[in-house]
Order: C-alpha cells, then structure tokens, then sequence
C-alpha cells in the first residue's frame, strides 16, 4: 500500500499585515530588547579584573584540555564557547553534565580545566559532579550570574556574568544573561589568542574548509600557472610572436623576458588594442618597444589573497609571479584564483 505524507507549510498561506498598533509595539519590544542586551554587555566591562586574569592564567597554565559544561540555554552558550575556544588556539570541548554523571566523566583528567555556565550557580546536573571533579584534580572556572551561588563559591575561579533583568518582558526566559555569557567566553578566548600568539597561519590550519580556509591557506604558488602553460616572450620577438603566445596561453597577456628570463615587461590585449589603433604593422613591430614597463607582480610565496588585492586595487586582471631577483617563475589571473575558491 503506498503512503503518503502531506505537508503544509504556513509561508504558503496569504497572512494579514500586522494592524499598526502591533507592528509599533513589535518595534518598540525589538528595540527594547537590544538596548537591555546591549546593557549587559556594557556592564561586564567593569568586571574584567583580576578574576578574570585569573581565570586566564588557569586557562594558560593548563596542560590538558578545557572543558566546557552547562545545561539548558547555557549548554547552548557552552558549545559555542568550546567551538571559538577551539579555533583560536586553545583547546577545548563540550560535555553535558547529565551526560557527565552516566560515564563521561571519564573524558575529564587531572590535567584538564573545567568552565562550567550556570546563570543561577545550583544546576543541580552540575553540582552532582563538581565534588568529583574536585577529587580528580581538574580545575574549575564557573561563570554564574550569582556569586553566591554553591557553584561560584566551590569554583577555582569565579567570573560573574550577572545581569540586571532579562530582555524577556517576564523575566523569565533566558536572553541578556545567555548573551552577556556568551560576550565573556569571547573575551575570554581572544585574550588567550593573543597571549598564546596565535596568529592567521595558526587559525588556517583549524579552518580549511571553505573559503576562509581558501583565503587563508592558498598561497600563489599553488595556483600559478608555470611550465608550458606561462606565456612568456622574448624582448626581441614581434608583435605577431606576442599575440600567438596570448592566444595560446589564453591568459590575455604574456610576459616579456630578458635573456636571463628576468622580467622586462607585459603585453595585454589592451597593449595590443593600442597598438593596432597607432596602425602599427604586428608583423614588424618588436614587442619590447610597445609592452608596458614595470608590470604589476608578486611573489609565489605571498597569499592568493593578497594576489586578489593586488589586482582589485591596480584594477588588472592578470599578475606575473616573480621571485626575489626578477626571474620569471609564474603567472596568474582572476580566472584561477576564482576556480581555487579564492574569490
């Protein structure tokens, strides 16, 4: 018998536009919101002192890994928190603390720190395993918007992440505590960046997909084309010889080399327009007479990126690869910096 699964979605239906009085109030509640959260942000400001280089210090003497718990809304936070950990040079991962009770304990080591989120400080799911965290030696960060909490008052150190009210017009639902939260995990993670030294080269190897891996990791000698594939000519050869070579190669430009194969020049379509529009004969005209001196270049050894930039800001759509002495090593353009995911 075949089955059927109907599916409704309510984007289909044709809804009503709010009545004025609700889009206002939507508005306003909008804006309410952001300013209260903003407020909480603001208001961290002020607690970043010496339990928080305290807290760093812990993090840097470290010699296992940091662990990450909380439940609820703050588990949320606490993800995010191990993730930017991760990535910026320090690591770390996520246990739930129910989880934690049934077995993964055993992920935590006496050489691990532990950053435990609680808004309240008495997560129940959290105090179950604080004393055997004690006992294995791990160390305790808590970031609690209650300093008086059991969490914060056992903790090794105590980040106080306390706001004045929650944006939730009840009060209830967690929202400028989970965002003031999660700014302090920020902080927290940039300035163990910078005291680890943790610079671009570090951060493309823990991001390799995608195009910020592309941007970070694709260097020029990567997508250069070199051998049979780099139009190249003489500074003696003709016009004609140089058009060849452009068509061939297919990039709209070729090198123009010196005997050592150091590079003298360019000749683009648009040299080629221009000198067609002089009415020069192709066929008897040199090529080192009508190239264009001094061309743009870049080293192999230079981000594809930093290629991008080249181009876009000389406003060309090719660049020679050159290496420290002028010799000719590679060339590249738009097209295959876009095909490597560069752009």
């Amino acid at each position: 018998m075949q089955r059927f699964l109907l599916y409704f979605s309510p984007m289909t239906a044709h809804a009503s536009p709010l009545p004025t009085l609700l889009t206002d109030k939507a508005l306003d509640l909008a804006r309410e919101v952001l300013t209260i959260e903003a407020a909480a942000v603001h208001a961290l400001i002020a607690r970043v002192d010496q339990h928080f280089l305290a807290a760093l210090q812990l993090i840097l003497d470290c010699q296992g890994r940091i662990v990450v718990c909380g439940m609820g809304k703050s588990g949320h936070i606490a993800r995010k928190i191990a993730s930017t950990l991760a990535s910026t040079g320090t690591p770390a991962f996520f246990v739930h603390p129910a989880e934690a009770s049934h077995g993964d304990l055993g992920m935590i080591t006496q050489h691990d720190a532990v950053i435990a989120l609680s808004n309240s400080g008495e997560s129940p799911e959290l105090l179950t395993i604080v004393p055997i965290l004690k006992r294995t030696g791990a160390k305790l960060i808590a970031m609690t918007g209650n300093p008086n909490s059991t969490l914060a008052r056992e903790a090794d150190v105590h980040l106080d992440t306390s706001v004045e009210k929650e944006a939730c017009p009840l009060n209830l639902a967690p929202t400028a505590s989970t965002t003031a939260t999660l700014a302090l995990g920020d902080a927290l993670a940039i300035a163990l960046l910078d005291a680890r030294g943790f610079g671009p080269d570090d951060f493309a190897r823990s991001h390799p997909g995608g195009t910020l891996g592309k941007r970070l990791l694709v260097h020029v000698a990567d997508v250069m084309r070199q051998g049979e594939g780099l139009p190249q000519v003489p500074e003696t050869a003709l016009v004609q010889a140089a058009m060849l070579e452009m068509t061939r190669k297919g990039m709209g430009m070729t090198a123009v080399v010196d005997a050592q194969g150091r590079v003298n020049g360019v000749y683009t379509d648009g040299d080629l327009r221009r000198s067609l529009d002089r009415g020069l004969d192709i066929r008897v005209t040199v090529v080192g007479e009508v190239m264009t001196r001094q061309p743009r270049s870049i080293t192999p050894n230079k981000l594809a990126a930093e290629a991008v930039k080249v181009m876009q800001d000389s406003k060309v759509y090719a660049l020679l690869v050159v290496d420290e002495t002028g010799q000719l090593v590679g060339a590249v353009n738009m097209h295959d910096l876009m095909s490597a995911g560069v752009v």
